[in-house]
Order: C-alpha cells, then sequence, then structure tokens
C-alpha cells in the first residue's frame, strides 16, 4: 500500500441486513445514508491512526474496490475513516474512538 490508502476487508454481505430481532431486511429497502464497517487488512506508510487488524467505521460511497486472490476488497483513504471500534492498549475506554 502507498501513502494513506488502506486496504479493507467488508464484514458480511453488504447486500442485505438483519434487524435486532433477526429479520432479514433486502438491499432494495429504502433508508437513508448508512455508514458501513470493516476490517483493516493493509495500510500505506503514511497511515497514522489505523493499523492493520482495526475495524473501521466508512462511508460505502466513497470506495473503490479491488480483487485481490479472488478475494474482493475496498481501498480507501485514512481520511475516509469516520472511526475505529476497537481501541489499541490496555483495553481501557470506550471501545469507539472517533
Amino acid at each position: 500500500m502507498l501513502n494513506d490508502r488502506l486496504l479493507v476487508a467488508l464484514e458480511g454481505d453488504p447486500a442485505e441486513r438483519r434487524s435486532t430481532a433477526g429479520i432479514v431486511i433486502p438491499a432494495t429497502a429504502a433508508m437513508g445514508k448508512r455508514l458501513a464497517w470493516a476490517d483493516v487488512v493493509a495500510v500505506g506508510q503514511q497511515v497514522r491512526q489505523v493499523e492493520v487488524g482495526d475495524r473501521v467505521l466508512f462511508d460505502p460511497d466513497d470506495r473503490a474496490e479491488v480483487e485481490l486472490a479472488g478475494s474482493t476488497y475496498l481501498l480507501l483513504r485514512e481520511k475516509d475513516v469516520h472511526g475505529v471500534a476497537e481501541p489499541r492498549g490496555t483495553g481501557e475506554g470506550t471501545g469507539l474512538y472517533l
């Protein structure tokens, strides 16, 4: 990876979601703009706040897809990340930092 780029793998199937009660919501259901979670697979040398293995929150409309070894990944810039779910270190904190 070069500069401030991140290579991420999406969690689950982005086409459909489940409600908290377990009801499947199809991709065709109308709803507002929604952010997505992904796991960081690789980072560029100028990335400062995200590490490989972090879970990041981003806007799925601002993405570029790439296929490597039969798997589909997304290419993002560090500035496009809205939040990181798991803090590093001792485990103290809220579990989410923006």
